[in-house]
């Protein structure tokens, strides 16, 4: 008998699938010996299966190489083999930019740049683009006029118009690049959200909303409780109502245990450890609490119910006045 189970055993363990890379064991083919006659005995089984799964894991770790560290011994994981389920959705492609599609009709490479370049006016080598750049306008003490300059213009104010200009031509076509990839989808959540309310020149901004007199209260009562005081020793304006109170804030454990801060984490860790490994942690379902409610949720209908049907007695009895007031005025 013993032999069997020792047979059934090493069966099982050889059944057993590890995928190291997400550090994840599992059995598909794990039957009962015998059905749970309660859920606490459920549960012990489940405990030791998967106190055995665990173990395999461990053990096929310590097959692989390992290196030594200041902090113990490093292994490096393996690539994972099982495929999970994505939290988001692949991403998509942007769609090309106006000057992609401009370069692919007139077949335009581009071609990679050297980031530092030789400034003839200094003898020195220079950055191609940022700060201390090369051809600076405020390197260059005098600029040459040319025909078609006007008579009186100052050619550095012109040149700072330009650059201005093109800036901010710059910046208008990365927006509409960003409106666009936003309309397909192509950019991250967050992107997503900003793009959406990015404003474009030629487009008509929606203006916002006039304000009630409660929202203004509570947008005055933020800035006012904004300070360390949380408003308390401010200097009042006259008429100012005082900052209502919003309740207690949470308050959470310190990230770096100081003096007298003791050792609030752990306890906070432990006291949910025990609410989770605790005998009744399974049942989810208070029935007391559900019998009132549902009882209650009934109540609540029949007096609905009451309610509807006495409007509509109220409601027929006044046209039965009306109608008989109407046949007396006809006689």
């Amino acid at each position: 008998m013993e032999m069997e189970m020792e047979m059934a055993k090493e069966m099982d363990t050889s059944n057993i699938q590890i995928d190291l890379g997400n550090l994840m064991a599992f059995d598909p083919n794990h039957r009962f010996q015998s059905i749970p006659s309660n859920r606490d005995e459920l549960v012990k089984e489940c405990i030791n299966k998967g106190t055995e799964l665990v173990q395999e894991i461990v053990n096929a770790l310590f097959t692989l190489p390992t290196t030594e560290d200041i902090d113990g011994l490093i292994v490096k994981l393996p690539q994972p083999t099982t495929k999970l389920p994505r939290e988001k959705p692949l991403p998509k492609p942007k769609p090309p930019t106006k000057w992609e599609l401009f370069a692919q009709r007139k077949g335009i490479k581009n071609r990679k740049k050297d980031k530092v370049v030789f400034d003839k006016q200094t003898d020195t080598w220079k950055r191609r683009y940022g700060y201390d750049r090369v051809d600076d306008v405020k390197d260059i003490p005098i600029i040459e006029a040319k025909m078609t300059d006007e008579p009186g213009e100052d050619p550095f104010s012109k040149k700072d118009k330009e650059k201005k200009k093109r800036v901010g031509k710059q910046e208008k076509n990365r927006l509409q690049n960003l409106k666009q990839a936003a309309k397909v989808g192509a950019l991250p959540s967050h992107v997503q959200l900003a793009a959406a309310g990015l404003p474009i020149t030629g487009t008509q901004k929606e203006l916002p909303k006039k304000m009630s007199k409660e929202e203004l209260g509570d947008v005055a009562g933020m800035a006012a409780a904004s300070t360390a005081s949380g408003g308390k020793f401010d200097r009042k304006l006259p008429g100012e109502k005082p900052v209502k109170n919003r309740g207690k804030h949470r308050k959470f454990p310190p990230v770096v245990e100081g003096k007298g801060a003791g050792n609030q984490e752990k306890q906070q860790a432990d006291k949910i450890l025990k609410h989770l490994l605790s005998k009744d942690s399974h049942e989810i379902l208070n029935v007391n609490k559900a019998i009132n409610m549902t009882n209650l949720k009934g109540e609540k209908k029949r007096k609905r119910a009451r309610e509807e049907s006495s409007s509509t007695s109220s409601k027929l009895k006044s046209k039965k006045k009306t109608f008989r007031k109407s046949s007396n005025k006809g006689k």
